[in-house]
Parts: C-alpha cells; structure tokens; sequence
C-alpha cells in the first residue's frame, strides 16, 4: 500500500499545487519483473495527501534528492549531462595545460633573481665601536642585537660585523687566537646566537669576516709549531736565520705591511717565522706539502725531490696526478694540509647559520719558495736602508700561482651549504687598493670556476682627489672591467679610511651617499656614515674613523651607559646622532632612507642599465634605465663648485622637463625643472624622474658608455620581467 500511496502521490500534488518528482514518475528504478506484478494486481484507492508548500518548493530547488544511485546513473548518461561534463573535463585539461606551458615559458624567459646580497645594500659594523650592553666602554654583540631595529629603518637587509674572534687584540682582533670562539670583550658564543637568530627573524643576513692568513702567535697551533710537534711542525713559515756578531740576519729584504723585517726569530724554535703584517701575526704555510711520491730507480734521490715538488707547485690543489708512463711512471700526491682546518673553521659558521663570508688578506696567502729578495722601487737605494712597505715591489710575497686554487677551495666549501633554497652563502673577498684592477677582478673567478661573488671596491675611497671627472673616473675603472655577467658593489667608507666627512668635506657627503645608493650593484655602508659621522679630531686618537656610534645626544651618545669608552665620542655627537636626524626631515639620515627605499622599489635603479651622460670638473650625470619602462631616472651630482648644464643638448630625446624625485635639498624634491638649464650646486644631487620612448641604451652615441649586469626587460601588460628583450 505504501507504493501504491508514492506512485498516485504526484497526480494528487498536481491537485494539491504540488510538485511534481520526475525521477519518480519515470519508474525507472524498477526491474521489468515488478512492473509486470504491479499491473496484475488491483489498482489501489487515491490517497489524496496534504502537500506543504515551502516542502513543495523546496523539492523544486532540489529535483533529484533522494533519488538512488541507480535513478541517478539513468540520468548522468543522458547527452544534455554527458556532453557538457565532457565539455568541462576538457576545458580543464586544455586550461592546466596552457598554465604548466605558461609557466614553463615564464621561468625559461625570466631574468635569474637577485640574491640577497644583490638586493640590498651591506651595512659594515665594527662591533668595538657599535653599542656596549654591559657597561665596560666596549661595543659588544649584545649591543649589536640592540640596535638591529636601526637597520631595518635603513631599509637594509644584510649586516656585516667585522671580526670577532678570540684575540690578544693586537691589530684590533685580526690576529685569531681562536677561530672556533668569541672574544669576551664582545660577549660569549650565546650571544651570538642569539644575535644570529634575532637577525634572521626580522629578514637579516648576517655576513662575517675570515682572516685565512695568519693567526695570533697565542694560537695552539702556533705553539705546537715553535715546539716541532707533528704535523703542526710546518704549519707556519720558518726558516734558518743568519748570525753575525751577536745580531739576527733574515732570510731575505722581505718587509712587512706595518714596516721593518718581515721575519721574527723564535728562542723556542731557534728559527725565525714569517709575518706579513704585525710580529705578533706569523702566516700560516699553505704551502705545507704531504708528499707522496713513487718514482723509479732511474731518476737521483735529488732528482725525484725536486721534480717532486715543482710537480705539485703545477697542478691543483689536493689532486692526484701521474706523469709519463712505463718503467718512468712518476705518481706524486699534493695536498695543501691546512686547507682542511681552515675549510672546517668555515664549516663550524656556516652550520650555526651565518649567512656568508668576507675573505681578509686573501693575496698574502702565498709566498714565492725561492725566497728571493723583492724588487727595489728605487733601485739606487740603500738596500739596508729598506724599512717601509712601499720601498720594495712584493712580486715574490703576493697574488702568487695557486692562491686563487685556494680561494676556490674556499667556494666550494661554500657551495656545500648554498644547495638550499634560499639559503645561498655570499663569499667577499677584499680588493686590495695597490693590485691593479686587472688582478683585481681576477677574484671573481671565470666563468667556468667560481671564486668570490665579488672582491670589495675600495675605487671610490682610494681617489686622489675630488671632482665629477675622478668620481667616473673611479666607477668606469670598475664597471669596464668588470667580467660580463659579474656584478658590481661600491663602498664609500671602511674601518681603514678616513670617514666622508673628513675624506671630502661634509658638504659632500649626501651626494656621495646618493651615488652610493643609485649605482649598480651592491652598495656597502660603514657604520655612521648614514648620519654623516666624522673623524675624531685629536692627534692622540690612533683610529680615529673608529669613534663609537653616535645614538642620541645623551652623554656618550648613547653609545655606553658606563663612565667612558675605549675611544672618545667625536665632541659634535649633540648634533650628529640618530636620534636628532630621525626627527629632522631635512637630515642626511632621512635621505639616506629615501635612497634606500628608491633603490629598492624602483627597478630601473635595482638592476636597469646605466649609461654615462656627462662629467667635468664639478659634475657626474648618468641615468638608469629599463627596457620596457618608460620611466627612467637621471642622477645629476655636484662634486666640485656651482654649475649649470643643457641635458637636452646632450641627449636630444630628453623631455623638456623632468620631476625632482630626490634631492640633496628636501624642499626641492617634487619640482619640475627645466632641462635645458639644470642648475646645481657644490654638494648638490638631485634625481630627476622623467618619461621616455627612447632609452639613451638603445641610442647610437651613448655605446660603450652603458652596462648592465644582467639584462631584463618589463612587461607592463603582464607585470613581470623577462630576458628576450
């Protein structure tokens, strides 16, 4: 009876204003066998039903609830469903299709990203001198840790704190006494870490320095050396001194940097030791051979030891080799012995996550084995009246064959730890202001063999004199010998040199720091010079350019809460300090912020060509520029004394007017100026924004004047960059 009641059911709901169920009306879930039964058997009475309304309606929004999965597989093989799901099936399949093709397409055209020490300036930290957490008048990396929040104002997103080693501090802690510790003048290895893991939560990289050279004459392996134990019996360089009446005779003429012999006589030893920098700092002897050798009887003992060893001065580094065939088979083994500790020193920084390297005195690390006295520069000299540096040509102490096999050893060590997405592991090596640039850019190895990512560019520090023609001068030298595809940097203070401000003058140092920050490449900013820091002015100070940071004009400056500090604050800290030019729109610290966040936002000066437009004795014009964007950037600097200059004369595409995006002059910034008579003055920097059809790259008369890194091209349409312009 309940199935006779469901099958009259929709006649009554017709009646009722009801719904009529077609699933149910088909009787298509029944088998032949009960539909034959059903119409044999007596048709029951209407039962007429009261059918709800809103359940009316809301079997009309639902047509096939409850249905079984039978009824609904009747249903799914009608062609209005079967044609349209198969419509839709293929659709997806085409539209996934044409997304895997356009990504691929993408990622072969797209320019390679820029890593992280391409993508944001260095800020150096000479951690004495930075902040003291503790009281004791010494910065530390507590203080550091501090002060982490001022580097993320500056729009800077890598810190490069100098060393920090376990040191005597002779040479101010270049001297390692422990390459595995922290000095406790700059706190314990907790310290660091926590420093470390405080860096990398606010997206801060943290690059340290590595002096690979020499250690300190309190390192054990030192002492295990001047004592002949074992293998450490080589590690450094010694050799037999002559005597005369009661006084020490070096080896050679060989001067150290600091001045007077570079060789020192050990009363533990009896020998005299190597040292290129100070007595307290002997070299480390990577030259220091495990020989094995097996070579037959035709050859003199004599013979085989020298054939032995000028074989392993040839060939790379710890790589097996043999040489001719038969009964004269040659096999000899060379491998460099400290290359392990130091690739494990490496190692233990790079496992607790320090993010990269900067390689000091790296051109030191090999000495010519003939011991040779070096060249005179003034050969008429006296040669017993040789004591400085600069009086002898160092052929036979520098840049000799196999030292950059070391520094690739170095890089590989390197790339062992780079293979994680995102965690690439930056290697610097410093440049050297006496190497011409030839050798210089050797540091960054071919294009086959990778060595540093970039040597340190000293260029703009090391100028002789001031001027728009010396300051293209300094970045030309770099940039046109640069290796094709290799990636430049500036620096325009260090912990070496004399600050900005008292190098030049203080009016020039917002238009240094807007070239600094508006090149391409990497700019490297040295504590303090953000705020236009300058030299202590004392005659009894011996680093002056070392003076502690200037935070606030609190006594000290904020640097120390003790009584003193290890040198003085400079005396002007009342009105150059942080926390005065923060407040002040007008301040070379704000500047510097709108540098930073123009060069990071603006993809013409991140990574766009630059090509020079005009220098002369005051001024240095150049403009940055990307394909695909009309909007490019012109930086006109002032050097010298008031000018005024006719840009449309000089690259005729030039609208007649351009916007002042920046100024070294903050009341100028938004103005449109005439560009047929741009006016500046002595210090002055202004960067103009204007909109062109016609890259000056692509013009004839400025080729071989413009270079870029890596080109890329603009997709307004898509909004991305991609290689094939």
């Amino acid at each position: 009876m309940v199935e006779e009641g469901a099958k009259s059911l929709p006649m009554e709901l017709s009646e009722k204003r009801g719904v009529e169920n077609n699933g149910f009306v088909q009787n298509e879930a029944f088998d032949e066998k009960e539909t034959e039964t059903s119409s044999q058997e007596e048709t029951p009475k209407t039962c007429n039903v009261d059918v709800d309304t809103a359940a009316a309606e809301e079997l009309a929004l639902k047509p096939y609830a409850g249905m079984p999965k039978e009824v609904l597989l009747k249903f799914s093989s009608q062609a209005r469903y079967r044609v349209t799901r198969e419509i839709l099936f293929w659709l997806i399949i085409v539209a996934a299709a044409v997304l895997v093709c356009a990504t691929i397409t993408i990622i072969a055209l797209s320019p390679k990203c820029l890593d992280w020490w391409q993508a944001s300036p260095i800020y150096q930290i000479y951690p004495r001198s930075f902040k003291d957490s503790d009281m004791d008048g010494n910065g530390d990396l507590k203080g550091v840790q501090e002060k982490l929040d001022h580097i993320t104002y500056l729009n800077i997103k890598t810190i490069w704190i100098t060393s920090f080693y376990k040191s005597p501090l002779k040479d101010l802690g270049y001297g390692a006494e422990d390459f595995y510790d922290i000095d406790p003048m700059f706190g314990s290895m907790s310290d660091f870490d926590n420093l470390l893991a405080a860096a990398h939560d606010r997206g801060l990289k943290v690059i340290m320095d590595l002096i690979p050279n020499h250690t300190s004459d309190k390192h054990q392996w030192f002492q295990l050396s001047r004592n002949r134990t074992g293998k450490y019996t080589d590690y450094y360089i010694w050799q037999d001194c002559g005597e005369a009446a009661g006084s020490i005779t070096p080896p050679n003429n060989w001067v150290s940097v600091f001045g007077n012999s570079s060789w020192q006589f050990d009363d533990v030893r009896k020998q005299c030791y190597f040292h290129q920098f100070g007595k307290e700092q002997p070299d480390l002897n990577f030259r220091s051979l495990a020989v094995q050798q097996e070579i037959s009887n035709q050859y003199q003992t004599g013979t085989r030891h020298m054939l032995s060893q000028w074989l392993c001065e040839k060939v790379q580094l710890n790589k097996v080799e043999s040489l001719f065939t038969g009964q004269n088979s040659v096999k000899f083994e060379c491998g460099l012995v400290l290359l392990q500790p130091i690739q494990d020193i490496i190692k233990f920084w790079l496992n607790k996550g320090v993010d990269g390297f900067s390689f000091s005195a790296v051109k030191f690390l090999l000495e010519a084995t003939h011991l040779r006295d070096e060249p005179q520069v003034n050969k008429s000299q006296n040669s017993d009246t040789i004591t400085a540096y600069s009086q002898l040509y160092h052929d036979y102490t520098t840049t000799q064959v196999g030292m950059h096999d070391i520094i690739r050893s170095f890089r590989q060590t390197m790339d062992q730890f780079s293979r994680e997405p995102g965690r690439y592991r930056f290697m610097g090596s410093d440049g050297d202001e006496n190497e011409d640039i030839e050798a210089t850019m050797m540091y960054y190895g071919t294009s086959f063999i990778q060595e540093a990512d970039f040597p340190f560019n000293f260029n703009l520090i090391n100028m002789k004199n001031l001027s728009g023609n010396s300051i293209f001068e300094a970045v030309d030298l770099w940039m046109k010998n640069m290796p094709t595809g290799k990636w430049a940097n500036w620096a325009v203070g260090s912990p070496n040199a004399a600050r900005i401000s008292s190098r030049i003058g203080k009016q020039y140092i917002n238009v240094m720091n807007m070239l600094l920050l508006t090149l391409p490449g990497t700019p490297v900013t040295y504590y303090g010079e953000e705020i236009g820091m300058e030299n202590i002015a004392s005659e009894n100070v011996t680093f002056p350019e070392k003076s502690p940071m200037q935070w606030d004009g609190k006594v000290n400056a904020g640097f120390t809460e003790g009584n003193s500090s290890w040198l003085p604050v400079n005396s002007d800290y009342q009105s150059v300090n942080v926390e005065i030019q923060m407040a002040w729109s007008n301040s070379t610290l704000n500047l510097y912020r709108e540098l930073t966040a123009l060069r990071n936002n603006e993809l013409p000066i991140h990574r766009g060509w630059m090509c020079y437009i005009w220098n002369d004795s005051d001024i240095f014009v150049y403009v940055r520029e990307l394909d695909g964007l009309d909007r490019v950037f012109m930086m006109v600097l002032n050097f010298g004394q008031e000018s005024t200059i006719d840009l449309q004369a000089i690259v005729p595409s030039l609208p007649s007017e351009a916007i002042i995006r920046l100024s070294t002059n903050f009341s100028n910034a938004g103005k449109a100026v005439n560009t047929k008579l741009i006016k500046t003055e002595g210090g002055e920097g202004l960067v103009l924004e204007y909109k062109t059809t016609k890259p000056v790259h692509t013009m004839q008369a400025f080729q071989g004047k413009c270079f870029v890194a890596e080109k890329a091209c603009y997709s307004s349409a898509f909004n991305l960059l991609y290689m094939s312009c």
